[in-house]
């Protein structure tokens, strides 16, 4: 068990005559993943409206800001118990065997064109046996095709340009996975946090994308980029891509800061809190047959 302390401050400037906006940086609460404490502060007097969405059990929060400085700081403990198999055992679902709420993730999106990488993913893969081995290949692929580097892309990047440029930030790599995935029909969706473990020379803490594969009856996690820990990483949200996920949709006019994100991982040995490390094993937050 994972025990993970945090917390996400964000501050913007917001132009008159005020702002819209919806949040989803609330840690999720499933099954796994269970929220000991959490606290939200808003700069502004404002009532704010929270929903949890049924079948990902992402937690969005939206508000209307009055004009001016805007500063919320989300702070929270979490609780992870990791569900962990032996790589071997696991295998691929055919379509015509997979849970009808996982179907959404074998289609095309806006940033996960698989329909478009269907010749790449065939030739690089389609030869390796079916499983969590193949998977794990389309991770490590990735990993080695796409170099790690800030500020190399921005919103629109999909995974067509990232599979031509070669480079780019967690949410590229992701991206580029998903569209692999889902060109071989297996369900795979993006994922939104934050890490514990990262190389510190990457920088700052900041919020990380990362992806699951649904094999055998369950979610299992990935991090292409490489930058993380799987058993360093705490849910936000998923989706099918970063449109689905994004940490802040605004509607209006401000100026934003950079996020100030903080983690730090708990041992207790009394209570089984251990600190993240990699693991052979593949891991997953799910408990299966699935919502999230």
């Amino acid at each position: 068990m994972i025990r993970l302390k945090f917390s996400v401050e964000l501050n913007y400037e917001v132009a008159a005559p005020g702002c819209d906006f919806i949040f989803n940086i609330h840690a999720a609460h499933t099954r796994r993943q269970r929220v000991l404490t959490e606290m939200m502060e808003i700069g502004q007097f404002l009532l704010p409206q929270v929903h949890t969405d049924a079948a990902t059990s992402n937690r969005y929060m939206r508000l209307k800001a009055e004009p001016g400085p805007l500063r919320l700081r989300y702070s929270a403990t979490v609780e992870v118990q990791h569900h962990v198999a032996a790589p071997e055992l696991i295998a691929e679902q055919p379509v015509s065997r997979l849970p009808p709420e996982v179907l959404t993730y074998l289609y095309p999106s806006r940033y996960c064109q698989s329909d478009r990488l269907f010749d790449v993913a065939l030739r690089e893969f389609g030869r390796l046996p079916p499983g969590y081995a193949r998977v794990k290949a389309i991770c490590d692929w990735v990993a080695s095709h796409v170099s790690f580097k800030s500020a190399t892309t921005n919103a629109s990047t999909s995974a067509i340009d990232t599979l031509h440029d070669r480079v780019g930030v967690c949410r590229d790599f992701a991206h580029l996975m998903i569209a692999l995935c889902r060109a071989l029909n297996m369900p795979a969706r993006f994922a939104t946090g934050i890490d514990y473990g990262a190389d510190p020379a990457l920088g700052p803490s900041d919020f990380h994308a990362y992806v699951e594969v649904f094999l055998g009856d369950r979610w299992y996690l990935f991090d292409p980029s490489g930058t993380a820990i799987p058993m360093g990483l705490m849910r936000f949200g998923v989706g099918r891509d970063a449109a689905d996920v994004s940490y802040a949709t605004i509607f209006g006019g401000v100026r934003a800061e950079p996020p100030n994100i903080s983690i730090i991982a708990i041992e207790d040995a009394f209570s089984g809190a251990e600190l993240p490390r990699r693991r052979p094993e593949a891991l997953s937050t799910d408990d299966g047959p699935i919502t999230a």
